[in-house]
């Protein structure tokens, strides 16, 4: 939350109170909006929808698939899900490539109930653990070493400053940079929301971030320029120069734009507090998957939280034109 947003406790403590009541069904009314693929052979599967309310809902409750067992069972129970998948059948449908883009739309769409509310947005990037570990050779000192580090994945994301709803969301290497994500990020959000105002740290700082916020989606970016920047760029864009000289002119009212940047940060500490900031999955393409579903599971407690304090009512899978009447 931005620092002039005052908390409403007594909803902050309803929200809280009442999320899993609320979560299931925001879940289930989530998933069955997913189009499912085309059987003609064989025995017909377990429903995707039903697939991705497990996948989902095992990383809500932070237990193993057997664990997690009964949870799915009493969802079967309220005729959450129609058919009770087997925890190796959860797990297999972990480690599927298919399943990432159904788990990059569901984000997507548990964000657009506030596409109203969200104008100003932030982005940054952090990391989650894995049980895998990496080896290198270590040479110094005259002599070499075995070292082992832990495997991490790297996460980028963009989110409102209002809500922390995440609106895009992209997964790397642990070691790729920061600043080519920037664009694909703003691109997917400004599909749905109307972007006003982007911050990120100076990671983010270069000339083609700056133009196709300025230009392209027509916002204002909010990203510092590095100590030994200068002024004129090679390129010789004026608009380089012109922010450059813009912020500088005002350094206490610039800054008090770019703090909101620290909402990003505040938007993965909800997600590590709440749902664990190390990954059970062993392979990559299950860990993309996991990581994504904690997402989602952030979203849409974000949605009940914004249920009792802003008196949202989450419509998803509604066409965008419906959307713009409301």
């Amino acid at each position: 939350m931005t620092k002039s947003t005052e908390q409403d406790w007594s909803a902050l403590n309803a929200a809280q109170t009442n999320e899993k009541a609320k979560f299931l069904p925001l879940l289930r009314k989530l998933c069955e909006g997913v189009t499912e693929p085309l059987h003609t052979l064989g025995r017909p599967p377990v429903p995707l929808s039903d697939i991705l309310f497990a996948m989902v809902y095992r990383v809500y409750g932070t237990f193993s698939c057997r664990r997690g067992n009964s949870d799915l069972e009493f969802a079967h129970e309220r005729e959450l899900i129609s058919k009770l998948p087997r925890p190796s059948t959860i797990l297999k449908y972990f480690d599927m490539k298919a399943m990432t883009p159904y788990l990059r739309q569901l984000i997507i769409e548990s964000s657009l109930p506030l596409c109203e509310v969200e104008t100003e947005f932030a982005v940054d990037s952090t990391g989650f653990s894995t049980s895998r570990f990496g080896r290198w050779i270590d040479k110094r000192f005259g002599k070499a070493e075995v070292s082992r580090q832990r495997v991490w994945v790297k996460v980028h994301l963009m989110c409102g400053v209002l809500t922390n709803i995440v609106t895009a969301v992209e997964v790397s290497d642990a070691n790729a940079g920061d600043s080519p994500f920037f664009i694909p990020l703003v691109k997917v959000t400004a599909r749905h929301f109307r972007v006003k105002e982007v911050s990120a740290d100076k990671a983010y700082s270069s000339l083609k971030n700056l133009r196709f916020v300025r230009k392209v989606i027509k916002g204002m970016p909010y990203i510092p320029f590095r100590v030994n920047t200068n002024p004129i760029h090679k390129t010789r864009d004026p608009l380089w120069t012109r922010l450059y000289h813009f912020y500088s002119l005002d350094k206490e009212w610039f800054k008090a734009h770019y703090h909101k940047r620290s909402n990003v940060e505040a938007t993965f500490s909800m997600i590590k507090a709440k749902f664990g900031d190390s990954l059970r999955s062993r392979t990559k393409t299950a860990q993309v998957n996991e990581v994504l579903c904690k997402i989602l599971c952030h979203n849409l407690c974000v949605i009940i939280q914004s249920m009792y304090e802003r008196g949202i009512e989450p419509d998803f899978w509604r066409e965008d034109s419906d959307r713009a009447k409301a």
